[in-house]
């Protein structure tokens, strides 16, 4: 990075907001992926102007910009390319700058962790639902950004659903505000729709007003065992066709049992070929102990070899532990991990879960798969060991067989973790070129110089 352009950013956010040595830049190298990148510099602004100063800066000077948060993608898309890029990470703009009850909106700093979130609108009866398995480290800019989703998704959407209104720096610098309170609004293109999702290649999203709902005041868990992956699959549709909408639906494979119960010892049985946990929430105590009942005896009559209905609410941990100890259960066999988020129909499951597990044998690298089964979103992980090259070519032809698989079955590359650099090489095959011709025309209208975060998505 040259002097000037650093001295220039120093003079916006002060010595301290700027990092250019070596031991600090390899810090904001990477993401939760295994892919690297070594930025020129590193800036912290503090307030959406200084964000606008700081790329009015790095425009003026044809610097690229990636925009950070906490660095929890997986997908590689806020990790820097060649060339001296800048990284701008908004995780210093950390206020929730009101809470309001009355309207029921949160106005939050990008670089607000979303479980800080959570935590403050339910001390006030309210709920902010999303909630990806990185929470508690994870900021509402990169959220948004991504249009994250979680374990939730089923019952109350993706990040995205609650999204009323963006402050966003342009690439020459302006400040775009959108949206709003109210709770109808279609005057003009709906441009909240039009950053989510973007990945920092169309703005720097600074600010948001996010929609909050009532916090439920109940919650009933349960854990279905299946010696059968169908029958778990059938399970899946049948809670859903009876009408039965649970907050969540996780869906764990046999290999996925076999790693947590090898690295945690909990007492899972690992002749399973599935594991369902399930959850139902309301302001209903009634209500959602009916729901949570009937969703046992659906999973029983499609042959469930056991049901587990939590009693307390330390049992109802005890039933998540096995969920939640998935991926730091998978270190323990094999030193890397590509985790994927494939969405294919419902019904389609069971299919894709075999060619899964064919891809693997084929190749002789283990995939373990885990995810949201109500809404088809499965975490194929494929276990490697990146110091050795025969693995991670293997690796990357795996990745493709899986997209293949995915799209053919008429699912989709991404419905939570985004496209960022590693899974750019397959977006026009799920897109086609129309739609990656109309996204790139809109890249270039907001971006002419493709200074913002270059080389990930379409740009």
């Amino acid at each position: 990075m040259k002097t000037e352009v650093v001295d220039q950013l120093i003079k916006i956010v002060g010595r301290d907001g700027v990092l250019t040595t070596p031991e600090d830049l390899a810090a904001y190298s990477f993401d939760g992926t295994f892919a690297e990148g070594t930025p020129g510099a590193v800036v912290l602004p503090r307030s959406t102007d200084q964000v606008s100063q700081v790329v009015r800066a790095a425009a003026e000077a044809h610097v690229p910009i990636i925009p950070r948060g906490m660095g929890t993608g997986l997908a590689a898309g806020s990790v820097s390319i060649p060339g001296g890029s800048l990284v701008l990470c908004l995780t210093r703009m950390a206020r929730i700058l009101e809470i309001d009850e009355a309207n029921a909106t949160a106005h939050v700093e990008a670089g607000v962790v979303t479980s800080d979130l959570q935590a403050a609108v339910e001390e006030r009866g309210l709920f902010y639902p999303p909630d990806p398995s990185s929470n508690r480290h994870s900021t509402i800019g990169g959220n948004i950004a991504c249009n994250a989703g979680g374990p939730r998704c089923l019952k109350y959407g993706v990040t995205g659903d609650y999204v009323l209104g963006l402050t966003v720096v342009l690439a020459d610098g302006r400040i775009l505000k959108t949206g709003g309170k109210a709770i109808k609004d279609v005057t003009g293109l709906d441009l909240n729709a039009l950053f989510t999702g973007s990945e920092g290649t169309l703005g720097v999203i600074t600010e948001a007003l996010l929609r909050l709902i009532p916090r439920p005041r109940f919650t009933q868990t349960a854990m279905a065992e299946f010696e059968s992956l169908e029958a778990a699959s059938e399970s899946v549709s049948a809670i859903l066709g009876a009408g039965i909408v649970p907050a969540t639906l996780e869906l764990m494979d046999q290999t996925a049992i076999r790693c947590v119960e090898e690295a945690f010892h909990l007492g899972l049985a690992t002749d399973l070929e599935a594991l369902l946990i399930l959850e139902t929430d309301g302001s209903d105590e009634g209500a959602v102990m009916r729901e949570i009942k009937a969703i046992a005896g659906i999973c029983r009559e499609h042959a469930a070899r056991s049901v587990r209905l939590a009693v307390s609410a330390a049992d109802q941990t005890s039933l998540w532990e096995a969920r939640r100890a998935v991926a730091p259960s998978l270190a323990r066999r094999a030193p890397n991990k590509l985790g994927e988020d494939i969405t294919v129909p419902r019904s389609a499951i069971p299919e894709i879960v075999r060619q899964l597990r064919g891809i693997s044998q084929r190749h002789g690298l283990p995939i373990v798969i885990f995810g949201h089964a109500g809404d088809g979103n499965l975490h194929p992980n494929i276990l490697f060991d990146r110091r050795q090259p025969e693995q991670r070519a293997t690796m990357e032809r795996m990745v493709g067989e899986i997209f293949a698989a995915s799209l053919a079955l008429g699912g989709t590359l991404s419905g939570e973790h985004g496209v960022g650099l590693l899974k750019r090489p397959y977006l026009e095959q799920a897109l086609g070129p129309v739609s990656m011709d109309i996204q790139r025309r809109i890249k270039h209208a907001l971006d002419p110089e493709n200074l913002l975060n270059p080389g990930k998505l379409f740009a």
